[in-house]
């Protein structure tokens, strides 16, 4: 069982105060950076679910709001923000920013893990820091959305898919043809777009896991 501490974290991301949940087991080997998606927030029962599976393989996780708590407030009615992917990856970029000015995060190798909407965040996060981004994982999410940045992404880049997500899918494959970094489409059989079926999360969870500890450590291994 791995050893591993949790903290409440305040993010200046330039423009807003964005609340996280910051774990760090003992001798991380990484850190993996969540950004959720439509509507979702630190408090998403499927990224906290991941985000333990990463902790157990000694990867440090940080599960952020992409939008402050007023503006949140307001999404929910509106969605105004939930579809801004400029918004969100400027503020996934301030984020990682904010990680490499704390003392205890900014060696670590960073991956960055994406769903739904926040997954072109995501993308556009990596193309715009390419020497600190060496990993990127979608979860049933929209890279398509990332458009112009996806030809500058250079971090090796796993897109999670569900096999009954079909109009995703195809989405995704859009994406990936226009990706020139390392990258491969993973298809979770019998799964729906919120990998609600038994056992769906669990192999999202399991191929994130192994994408991020293939890329990650040999980071880890060259700083030695």
């Amino acid at each position: 069982m791995t050893a591993y501490h949790r903290t409440d974290v305040l993010i200046d991301a330039r423009d807003a105060q964005l609340e996280g949940f910051l774990t760090v087991p003992d001798e991380p080997l990484g850190l993996v950076v969540f950004a959720h998606g439509s509507g979702s927030s630190r408090f998403s029962s499927r990224n906290r679910f991941v985000a333990e599976v990463l902790n157990e393989a000694r990867l440090a996780t940080l599960l952020f709001d992409l939008l402050s708590a007023r503006e949140h407030e307001v999404d929910e009615y509106t969605f105004e923000f939930r579809f801004d992917i400029p918004l969100l990856a400027r503020r996934l970029v301030a984020t990682v920013d904010w990680v490499d000015e704390q003392a205890g995060l900014a060696p670590l190798p960073l991956g960055l893990f994406g769903a739904s909407t926040g997954a072109a965040a995501a993308l556009i996060c990596a193309a715009e820091r390419p020497e600190r981004v060496r990993a990127v994982v979608s979860r049933g999410g929209r890279p398509d959305l990332a458009a112009e940045a996806l030809p500058q992404v250079r971090a090796p880049t796993l897109l999670i898919v569900g096999g009954r997500d079909v109009e995703v899918l195809e989405l995704n494959r859009a994406a990936a043809a226009r990706l020139r970094a390392p990258h491969r489409i993973e298809i979770i059989p019998g799964a729906s777009h919120l990998f609600e079926e038994p056992g769906t999360l669990e192999a999202a969870a399991v191929a994130a896991r192994d994408w991020f500890l293939t890329h990650l450590q040999p980071a880890v291994a060259d700083a030695r």
